[in-house]
């Protein structure tokens, strides 16, 4: 089924080796052609609507992660093998740094 988060969680729920990681409540609107397809997706898999919802985002949102553009700025940070590694000044450093304070934070508030 390919070797992408999507792909690899097709693979999971079809072998039903689901992770399931602790999860919060989150209301969030969802389109309503998307609500047949998840429904679909459960009823197949024989999975809870919610984990489909849940493991369906994780893997988009590690996609995501995985494909922020690096965009090379004017300042080299480090050499590697003889060649120049320019820090990167797209989205990413900026995300990362967020995600870390929000992850801090969340830690630091009583469940």
């Amino acid at each position: 089924m390919g070797d992408t988060p999507i792909g690899r969680l097709l693979t999971a729920w079809s072998e039903q080796r689901i992770h399931f990681q602790p999860k919060v409540m989150h209301n969030t609107p969802i389109e309503r052609d998307d609500i047949a397809k998840l429904e679909a997706l459960a009823e197949t898999y024989q999975l809870p609507k919610e984990e489909i919802i849940a493991s369906l985002l994780s893997h988009a949102l590690e996609e995501v992660e995985r494909r922020m553009p690096y965009v090379a700025g004017p300042k080299v940070i480090r050499m590697e093998e003889g060649d120049p590694v320019y820090e990167d000044i797209g989205p990413t450093p900026r995300y990362l740094m967020i995600k870390s304070r929000i992850e801090k934070s969340q830690k630091n508030t009583p469940n």
